[in-house]
């Protein structure tokens, strides 16, 4: 244990022989305690594939990137300097080249630009802001945050001050993105963590007392721990919004407001801001203006996962056929390949959830009345093929990545085109192939004709009878433009160059701010590139420091 204890922490506290360590009461079983609770393998970090037979096709994938000054884009990660505490781990998460959000995103955000990316769903997005971010945390140190960390603590207060906030809009995604922040920082002195709603308040500050710079968060439970004073963001220099179309709408728009521009959060300018999603719609790309500074708007075509490697059928089921159309769908795609089967409501899922399960299915449910513990469980379940086959609402419709998941079928569509194309990527994912089946009747007459369109854009079969109800609907159908969002391949254009009727910017070209962030030079890594994986570093060699900032 203490051999496994040392690799991963690096060294003991304080420096410490392992003897007068172990026999020092008062700082081993503290110790012990928390590496019991935290302790984790490499093998388990950086488990799972990440790459699927199509992923050679991601550089066929069109981008645009518009704005003034673009930096040039990357081909492979030895491209640009990261350092070598993140270049060691893309290497243990088998990460071979960067996928096509990755090769531009990565370069934006290390040159200090704000950032617009709507990119394919399944292509990287976290790794996309995780790794520069990460990056430039390990080149800067905590500078500020740490000084002021330590003379909060000695009041008693305990306030802690993240480099990194990144906001999620579900607890899963939120985890999810705390459990590759975990890979990214492995063997170096950052610790990222994760709080949520529904979990345990106590535990999470617990947690917090152990350190946190990039902060994972659900705005919720962010804005509850702001209000106990548990997190300051005075130090906050790099703010990222992921799914940001839905953080921004009317339901989450008060508490980001709340958060980024009613507390101490360094303004636009001054901090960094980044936002990532599947889907811009106009009317959130001009809300978003508020928080973003002459900002990139980056955009990944969805070729990849939503014409080769994403079959969509679409089938007229009448409401009351839906349940045996279901389980003869199951019957055909087999009871060991991961199904994921999208409802509209919480009631609705659990009513099929006992449904398949007096039919003889494994399955389990998800949506937003469960418990937290019983929803990982349930994700928990469905990874592993225990219950192969998830009924879920459209909690589970963003960001969550689950490996070879076979087959998405909406049971009941979505009543706008976003979210479709939120569900339909948990299939196909990085280059693995997928089906998606959508179960049509009159009921959902609105989205017809957006329908209609991803599906010619993604060269499916249209049904016929499809393409007669979008002619009959167009002329009655206000649209709101939703019909062009989706046009040349991309989930949103930049809207800016609509409004100016031509391109403020595009590839190449090295501008930026280059704005310095807070802190000092001091750097989270350091030494050599061999040197982070030997015992006697944490991160990095620090033999020859006689100070680091961490004050010892």
């Amino acid at each position: 244990g203490w051999n496994t204890a040392k690799e991963t922490y690096g060294s003991f506290p304080n420096n410490r022989g392992k003897s007068a360590f172990f026999n020092d009461r008062a700082t081993s079983v503290p110790f012990l305690i928390r590496f019991c609770k935290s302790s984790f393998s490499p093998s388990e970090l950086f488990a799972g594939s990440n790459t699927g037979i199509n992923f050679e096709k991601y550089d066929d994938i069109p981008v645009e990137a518009t704005g003034q000054n673009c930096p040039h884009h990357i081909d492979s990660f030895q491209d640009v300097d990261m350092g070598e505490i993140v270049m060691g781990n893309i290497a243990l998460s088998r990460y071979t080249r960067p996928t096509p959000v990755q090769k531009y995103a990565i370069p934006i955000v290390k040159s200090k630009r704000d950032l617009m990316a709507c990119a394919q769903t399944g292509s990287g997005k976290t790794a996309a802001f995780l790794l520069p971010i990460l990056s430039q945390i390990y080149n800067d140190g905590p500078g500020e945050a740490l000084n002021a960390a330590k003379d909060n603590g000695k009041y008693g207060r305990r306030k802690h001050f993240p480099i990194s906030l990144v906001l999620a809009p579900t607890r899963e995604l939120a985890l999810q993105i705390y459990d590759e922040a975990r890979k990214f920082s492995y063997r170096s002195r950052v610790r990222p963590c994760v709080v949520y709603g529904g979990a345990d308040i106590g535990q999470q500050i617990r947690d917090l007392e152990r350190g946190c710079h990039l902060l994972v968060a659900t705005p919720g439970r962010l804005v509850d721990m702001m209000e106990r004073g548990k997190i300051g963001l005075d130090f906050c220099n790099y703010l990222v919004l992921d799914e940001a179309d839905r953080m921004l709408d009317m339901g989450f728009e008060p508490q980001i407001r709340r958060i980024v521009e009613q507390d101490t959060m360094p303004h636009k300018g001054i901090r960094q801001t980044m936002m990532f999603s599947a889907t811009f719609p106009k009317e959130i790309q001009i809300l978003a203006r508020d928080f973003l500074e002459e900002y990139i708007f980056l955009a990944v075509g969805r070729v990849g996962s939503t014409s080769e490697n994403i079959t969509q059928k679409v089938v007229w089921v009448e409401e009351s056929d839906k349940r045996s159309f279901l389980l003869d769908l199951l019957s055909a795609t087999g009871k060991d390949s991961l199904t994921l089967v999208f409802v509209e409501t919480k009631k609705g899922a659990d009513a099929l959830e006992d449904f398949l399960y007096r039919e003889g299915y494994a399955c389990t449910s998800i949506h937003g009345d469960r418990s937290q513990r019983d929803r990982e469980e349930a994700l928990s379940q469905f990874r592993s093929g225990k219950c192969p086959i998830l009924v879920a609402t459209a909690v589970a419709a963003r960001g969550l990545d689950i490996s070879n998941v076979k087959h998405v079928i909406n049971f009941d569509l979505p009543s706008d085109i976003e979210e479709y194309v939120h569900r339909i990527g948990r299939t196909g994912r990085v280059g693995n192939l997928g089906l998606a089946t959508s179960f049509f009747n009159d009921k959902n007459g609105n989205i017809t004709k957006d329908l209609l369109d991803i599906l010619v854009e993604a060269k499916q079969e249209v049904p016929s009878w499809l393409e007669s109800l979008a002619y009959e609907h167009q002329h009655k159908s206000s649209n709101r433009g939703r019909s062009k969002r989706f046009s040349g391949g991309f989930g949103a254009r930049d809207y800016r160059q609509t409004a100016a009727g031509g391109t403020a910017g595009g590839f190449g070209g090295r501008g930026g701010r280059n704005q310095a962030a807070h802190g000092g030079t001091r750097g989270f890594g350091g030494g050599g590139f061999g040197n982070f994986y030997t015992t006697d570093a944490y991160g990095g060699n620090y033999a020859h420091s006689q100070v680091d900032w961490w004050g010892n």
